[in-house]
């Protein structure tokens, strides 16, 4: 499938125990925590692009802007949502959102880089042996 603008992908998580402020330290109360969110919308970036890139190839995130407004407590389920708005060579732009029954509780914006898996995974093995620890 070919990546085009306006292409959008939609998942779900379930706000648990294991993926509130308290549990993961980004906060003290058991509602949906930011990095778990951040990490979702990521999630959905990624899997959108997935779809669209040949054998051996991935992507990276290189910038996340994320208004995190509203809060969602355990039990709820919670719906994130990412749609490409920019394609400039290997560099993607998407616009992020994500929301629960009572309405919206993120927006913001995420950018990937396409890589070559190989060749990006050698390159990060390379300040391994460059840094001895």
């Amino acid at each position: 499938m070919e990546l085009t603008v306006g292409m959008k992908l939609r998942l779900e998580d379930m706000v648990t125990e294991a993926n509130t402020a308290a549990a993961l330290g980004s906060g003290r109360l058991p509602v949906y925590a930011t990095p778990a969110l951040a990490a979702l919308l990521e999630n959905c970036a990624c899997t959108l692009l997935e779809g669209c890139l040949p054998e051996g190839s991935g992507s990276v995130g290189t910038f996340l802007e994320l208004h995190h407004t509203a809060p969602t407590p355990v039990g709820m389920p919670v719906w994130a949502e990412a749609e490409v708005t920019e394609i400039d060579g290997r560099r993607v732009r998407f616009a992020v959102k994500a929301g629960d029954a009572a309405g919206d509780i993120a927006h913001g914006a995420h950018e990937r880089f396409v890589i070559d898996n190989a060749r990006f995974l050698a390159k990060a093995e390379k300040k391994r042996e460059s840094r001895p620890l």
